[in-house]
């Protein structure tokens, strides 16, 4: 399993996804500052995520007959499901705020991403 390099496309998608969303809304010169800080929280958020609760998916069936198509035929339709529902009550919550629902959806999506680069590892 190749955690670092699913971690840094992860960051970089999520990334793309937050900016790409919020910029839609307004866009403001000055706030590319925020953009390459807004990259720490981001890492951490997203590493902590895949770490946590991807992860331990592969590592727990890597000891038995399961294969990395095998953990995410069985698990990953389960997690997608809970994923999407968790994020769908945050955007709603959170009153359609545009910067939660830019969070919900990078998260979503890639989660749901990360999973399938795992699956296709080797």
């Amino acid at each position: 399993m190749n955690l670092p390099s699913n971690l840094a496309k992860s960051c970089l998608l999520a990334s793309v996804i937050f900016w790409i969303i919020i910029g839609s809304e307004s866009v403001d010169t000055t706030a590319f500052l925020f953009v390459f800080l807004s990259m720490i929280p981001i890492v951490l958020v997203v590493s902590f995520t895949i770490i946590i609760t991807i992860c331990p998916f592969f590592w727990v069936s890597r000891s038995g007959a399961f294969n990395h198509q095998t953990v995410f035929k069985t698990y990953f339709p389960y997690y997608a499901i809970v994923a999407f529902g968790i994020c769908t009550f945050g955007i709603i919550v959170s009153d359609f705020d545009i910067y939660m629902i830019a969070f919900f959806t990078s998260a979503f999506i890639t989660t749901s991403q990360c999973w399938i680069w795992f699956a296709k590892e080797k």
